[in-house]
């Protein structure tokens, strides 16, 4: 049986105090669950952000990482330097990279190579835009997107793939519980045709405007096993009431 696994995504946000107060609130309100939680700072905020999850059942993850482990790249952060920080996890592909940094299949794929070599756990990012699902090629982009950055790869054992609909983040728009099956039913179909995958054991995450007030119906369905969170992450009482429905 899959694991649940509920990852916040916090962004370009934070300060010490913010991040100190908030993971105070969300350690302090745990209760005996069987959910794996992981919380994603920017990277000035990790460190601390570790130190402050250390003996708790919160890890901490990257929100990018480097196609190469060292040089002349100013700006870029290896995936071993995460792993020094006490980093375990490390989304790849999010959307924001992909609209903002011209971020292809092709790097993305290097990047989550570099991230497994290293140590880290991937969390691969896939969804398609507005016009995209309008136009009936919702299917096909993330197909692409999949097999872009996966085929090749050495090892996949620890995949997880998030999807999130580039429509529903940040919009207050979120796919139905119906919509987000149907696209993680299919991703899992393309996932048994990529060598090195175990397609049933691989945990998928919807991410897309997830709440606490939506999450427990999401997390009904069979092939959604956790949520890659953004805005919600930032309030611990949201991003708490999302763990315990998972």
């Amino acid at each position: 049986m899959r694991r649940s696994l509920v990852v916040g995504n916090w962004k370009m946000n934070g300060s010490e105090a913010f991040v100190e107060k908030l993971l105070a609130d969300l350690i302090g309100g745990l209760s005996e669950q069987q959910a794996e939680i992981a919380v994603c700072p920017g990277y000035v905020h990790i460190a601390q952000a570790t130190s402050l999850c250390a003996g708790t059942p919160v890890v901490v993850g990257g929100q990018d990482c480097s196609h190469v482990q060292s040089g002349a790249y100013t700006g870029e952060v290896a995936a071993a330097m995460l792993c020094d920080l006490g980093c375990q996890w490390v989304i790849l592909g999010h959307s924001e990279r992909r609209q903002y940094h011209g971020e292809l299949s092709a790097l993305i794929g290097a990047k989550l190579a570099a991230a497994v070599e290293a140590g880290l756990r991937p969390i691969l990012c896939v969804g398609e835009t507005r016009e995209q699902r309008e136009n009936g090629d919702a299917e096909t982009i993330v197909a692409s997107q999949l097999r872009g950055a996966l085929l090749e790869q050495a090892n996949l054992s620890g995949l997880v793939v998030a999807y999130e609909p580039v429509w529903a983040i940040g919009t207050g728009l979120t796919a139905s519980p119906e919509q987000a099956q149907e696209m993680h039913a299919f991703i899992r179909s393309c996932l048994e045709e990529i060598p090195g995958v175990d397609a049933g054991a691989t945990r998928l995450l919807y991410g897309g405007s997830v709440k606490g007030a939506n999450a427990a119906e999401l997390f009904f369905q069979p092939d959604i096993d956790g949520a890659l969170v953004g805005g919600a992450a930032l309030d611990a009482t949201e991003f708490l009431a999302i763990i315990n429905a998972a």
